[in-house]
């Protein structure tokens, strides 16, 4: 990122550095050198000072092209914005262009793999659908020798630090499961990006099409996703399942809860909390949500499945309670009886059993 904001400099474009994260590393300090650089916010909070990126600053610079490291990086609070990668978006509609950089850990929809992967819940991530905005995602490869003989050197950590990294996040086993992660990930995001030029393609140039596809076209072009809301902690990982599935197929999606209450603040605290929770992160992964009210769970899913023409229904996989299977009272099992004509998809929490192997 570095390299080429010199080449866009050498080209008499005017670029700075909106926030620049050394490390203290003697490489990455001769790479920022002859750059302008936005000095940072300082923020305080509970008795101590943290540096921010000056957004503010940024704006009433106005650059052409504005660098800014560590997208994923969570702001103190105090700040305008909870996240770096909002102060960017922030940025692009004023009309800067942005180079940032993310790892391949911090994706959202990656999250589960890559707890599954390094046993590590990595809390710092970036909806996929902010990175898809991306003019250009250029993905930086190194293998995991090639990394691992850096942190031996000392190029990204003090060497303290670069023992405890390795017998942690950065083992050998890890990094080559995070890179053929990543390359797989590129691959999937190439094909998709495919299909869509192929669907544009596909569309008759007899006259110019400007507006969206007929409504009978799309409709019977398009998959529907509906992912089942609940206040269980899988939920979570159901979203990023549905989330990914519909970026795959190119569908539409829904986040759907349903409340046995007339409202859903009238539901018990620690039950409402964590359905707000869950609602609030699908609508921040472009999710469509919806709350239902019913006495039936399972019949308003599929009630409003058919009226909506859902194809898939994505539900966690139940902690099975011997007397809810004895009377059939258990929701999953229940849509999976009376849905059909849909496709009924029961994911696995695979984090529930703890740290993963990777083999």
């Amino acid at each position: 990122m570095l390299e080429e904001a010199h080449q866009l400099k050498a080209q008499g474009i005017d670029v700075i550095l909106g926030y620049f994260e050394s490390h203290g590393r003697k490489d990455t300090v001769a790479k920022g050198e002859g750059l302008e650089i936005i000095p940072r916010r300082t923020i305080p909070y509970r008795g101590t000072s943290f540096q921010e990126m000056d957004t503010p600053a940024v704006l009433a610079r106005r650059p052409a092209v504005c660098l800014v490291d560590e997208l994923a990086h969570t702001n103190v609070p105090g700040s305008e914005r909870s996240k770096r990668w909002e102060d960017v978006q922030v940025l692009l509609e004023a009309g800067i262009d942005v180079l940032t950089t993310v790892n391949i850990q911090h994706l959202e929809s990656l999250n589960d793999q890559v707890f599954q992967i390094s046993g590590v819940r990595v809390r710092e991530t970036v909806p996929d659908w902010f990175v898809k905005q991306a003019d250009e995602v250029v993905m930086v490869d190194a293998t995991s020798g090639a990394l691992l003989n850096r942190l031996r050197r000392g190029d990204i950590y003090a060497p303290d630090k670069a023992q405890r990294a390795m017998d942690n996040f950065f083992k050998e086993s890890t990094l080559g499961a995070l890179r053929e992660l990543a390359l797989r990930h590129t691959a999937l995001e190439l094909e998709s990006r495919e299909k869509v030029a192929s669907r544009s393609a596909s569309i008759p140039q007899s006259e110019p099409h400007t507006g969206p596809l007929p409504v009978a076209q799309e409709a019977a072009s398009r998959d529907r996703i509906l992912i089942y809301l609940t206040a269980e902690a899988s939920t979570a990982m159901l979203i990023r399942r549905g989330r990914k599935m519909a970026d795959y197929l190119g569908a539409d999606c829904f986040g759907v809860c349903v409340s046995t209450c007339k409202d859903l603040g009238d539901e018990p605290a620690e039950q409402r909390q964590a359905m707000e929770k869950h609602l609030n992160f699908a609508k921040n992964l472009h999710i469509e949500t919806r709350t239902l009210q019913g006495k039936n769970a399972a019949r308003a899913l599929v009630e409003f499945a058919r009226a909506n023409e859902v194809t898939h229904i994505l539900l966690a996989r139940p902690r099975y309670d011997w007397w809810t299977q004895l009377i059939g009272t258990d929701p999953v099992l229940q849509v999976v009886r009376e849905a059909a004509s849909i496709r009924v998809i029961i994911a696995a929490d695979r984090t529930r059993a703890g740290k993963a192997t990777v083999s």
